[in-house]
């Protein structure tokens, strides 16, 4: 059952990337990167095709109600810092819903940019490993791009051998145009945010910011938290 939630907690968030996607730059994947990304990703999560053609349909009519993508930023217990990217098409019951999150788990809600800075923004792309690829050779060509790390995973059961390309946000669409341009097969691509310093907490602490962090991913709106926890 756990599985299965987590699953439609995915299919939720990509459906919301898509409308998002539609509604900045069209229905057509060919024109548009951004759903081009989107359902690379929906496949990656095993998202079945029909679901991701209805979002596509039903993101493309006029009274579908768009996203706007909002941050929100605060503390849990023990001095942890926590970023919330949310995806809303209702701001005030978004704020007032993860608002009352850090309350009920003795957190505080903080103002725009009080821990933001504490986090860089990435991008990163998997693409798959046909075995001949060179990574110094790999890495000099898109270093250009702005590619700063780049590094090998093995297959194992559950996924196949690819290369994992990390960049800063702002460099997510020359990354992607040129890995699109040669050709590589992109798996998933997406953003993330690192903290540049963790912070270790007993199994006690750990389970006070644990509560915040299930009751902020389990709300409709949150697409991503992420956390300075070590």
């Amino acid at each position: 059952m756990k599985r299965w939630s987590a699953m439609a907690k995915t299919f939720t968030r990509i459906g919301k990337d898509i409308v998002i996607a539609v509604k900045a730059g069209g229905p057509d994947p060919d024109t548009n990167a951004r759903l081009r990304a989107v359902i690379q990703n929906a496949k990656a999560a095993n998202m079945p095709k029909d679901n991701v053609q209805r979002a596509i349909k039903k993101a493309s009519e006029k009274d579908t109600a768009d996203y706007k993508e909002v941050i929100f930023e605060g503390y849990a217990p023990h001095g942890i810092a926590i970023l919330v990217e949310a995806a809303t098409d209702n701001n005030n019951r978004s704020v007032a819903n993860i608002r009352a999150c850090f309350n009920k788990c003795n957190g505080n809600m903080g103002t725009s940019g009080s821990v933001s800075f504490m986090f860089d923004h990435n991008c990163h792309f998997k693409i798959k490993d046909n075995g001949e690829i060179d990574l110094e050779e790999l890495e000099l060509e898109f270093i250009d791009y702005g590619a700063e790390e780049i590094f090998r995973e093995e297959a194992d059961e559950e996924n196949e051998a690819a290369i994992m390309i990390y960049g800063s946000f702002e460099n997510f669409g020359s990354l992607q145009g040129a890995l699109e341009e040669r050709k590589f097969e992109i798996v998933e691509s997406g953003f993330e945010r690192i903290p540049q310093q963790t912070k270790e907490l007993n199994e006690a602490q750990q389970a006070d910011v644990e509560k915040l962090l299930e009751r902020l991913e389990n709300d409709e709106d949150v697409q991503n938290v992420y956390h300075n926890m070590a």
